[in-house]
């Protein structure tokens, strides 16, 4: 059988890195992890580094110099990757708000003809934990807001749980990704839809993170604003070529 592996970046996430990993390699011996780190001031990446030797061959680790944008870490990560003969690889956030227990299940729909495979918020009704009222809304209606403009037939666009087959990622070229933040999720998403791959949601619940800060900002909101326009746009003008 061959591996998965799950991406995972991190800035400051001291609190919350070793317990993710040790939960997802419970799960599943063909699991590999790479941690991508940039350069977290809280120590991060000194403590990927005390489970090399618990996690030989399956723990991995890339410390950028700065920190650069979520966007940035994934490109970096599947760049890496290329190299590699993973089955899937997913990308998921360190604090627990995705749930590893759901890997599992979305790796079986890949089994059923499906090319990418979204930890859906939205796909059966409102399953969010500890959010509040405003960032729900703001949620949603960003993917209202995807809908309406691209087209794109996924209820939760944003969503940064994700697995993809290496071949989805191979297909679209990674040095023309433009964004890096809640757009970079759009981004991705839109343009495997537009090759042609097909897409499939799982339901999953949410939990606003318990240890940590939230690394939300208004520019990665102003981003997905604009950026999605900017896609659509792209998207027309490479059609009438």
């Amino acid at each position: 059988m061959k591996n998965t592996l799950i991406v995972i970046p991190t800035y400051n996430e001291a609190d919350n890195i070793k317990a993710i990993i040790e939960e997802l390699f419970l799960i599943s011996n063909h699991y590999h992890a790479l941690i991508v780190d940039d350069s977290s001031p809280d120590g991060t990446g000194k403590l990927v580094k005390n489970l090399f030797k618990k996690y030989p061959k399956r723990l991995f680790l890339e410390t950028r110099l700065k920190k650069e944008g979520l966007g940035c870490a994934y490109l970096h990560a599947f760049r890496w990757a290329k190299s590699s003969d993973y089955k899937y690889i997913f990308q998921m956030d360190a604090d627990f708000s995705h749930n590893p227990m759901d890997i599992p299940k979305m790796e079986y729909l890949f089994n059923q003809g499906h090319d990418v495979v979204i930890g859906s918020r939205y796909i059966d009704g409102i399953n969010v934990v500890n959010w509040p009222l405003g960032r729900i809304l703001l949620s949603l209606g960003a993917s209202y807001y995807v809908k309406f403009f691209t087209g794109l037939p996924v209820k939760d666009p944003t969503a940064g749980f994700v697995g993809y087959k290496p071949e989805v990622l191979n297909a679209i070229n990674l040095d023309e990704i433009k964004f890096v933040g809640y757009a970079f999720q759009i981004e991705l998403k839109y343009k495997a839809w537009l090759k042609g791959y097909v897409l499939k949601e799982h339901s999953i619940i949410f939990l606003n993170r318990v240890k940590g800060e939230s690394k939300m900002n208004g520019s990665i909101i102003w981003e997905a604003i604009y950026g999605v326009i900017y896609l659509r746009i792209k998207s027309l003008f490479k059609r009438k070529r």
